[in-house]
């Protein structure tokens, strides 16, 4: 749209079907560059994708073009297809339900950027679970635990 200008920063983080460790990884990089394809295909700017066996977080530049929630309906929906294509796991890969959505302001860039880019070293010290559960505190996001993900038992 002519005359629209904007500059929204969004870190999106979903996690596996059922909490599994099905992104490896010897393949996981690829399955996140395919993620950014997906992201930049729609218009929008991806910052960095990278995640664990369990989750991914994306941050992106998002254009108001689209509706965020469409925008991880494709996600998911593109990056599901790429992977039961690639065969990189046996049976059927699926992305669960939901996911949490985090806005930030452009001095915060550098630090969602590292602390994505160090999803590694960083779930050494903390579960997915707790990560999530902090960041819907800090940004003050009313919840109810039996909504969130389905939690491997």
């Amino acid at each position: 749209m002519a005359g629209t200008f904007s500059q929204i920063y969004i870190q999106v983080i979903f996690a596996v079907k059922g909490r599994e460790n099905l992104l490896q990884k010897p393949w996981r990089e690829d399955a996140f560059k395919y993620i950014a394809g997906v992201v930049k295909n729609k218009g929008h700017k991806p910052i960095i994708v990278n995640g664990v066996s369990d989750h991914v977080h994306l941050f992106i530049g998002l254009k108001p073009a689209m509706a965020l929630s469409d925008l991880v309906r494709d996600i998911k929906n593109n990056t599901s297809n790429f992977i039961n294509e690639k065969q990189y796991i046996k049976g059927k890969f699926s992305w669960q339900e939901g996911y949490g959505a985090f806005s930030y302001a452009h001095s915060q860039m550098n630090q969602v950027y590292q602390y994505i880019l160090n999803q590694e070293e960083h779930h050494k010290n903390q579960t997915f679970k707790e990560e999530y559960l902090s960041l819907l505190k800090e940004f003050e996001i009313e919840h109810d635990e039996k909504y969130l993900f389905e939690w491997i038992k």
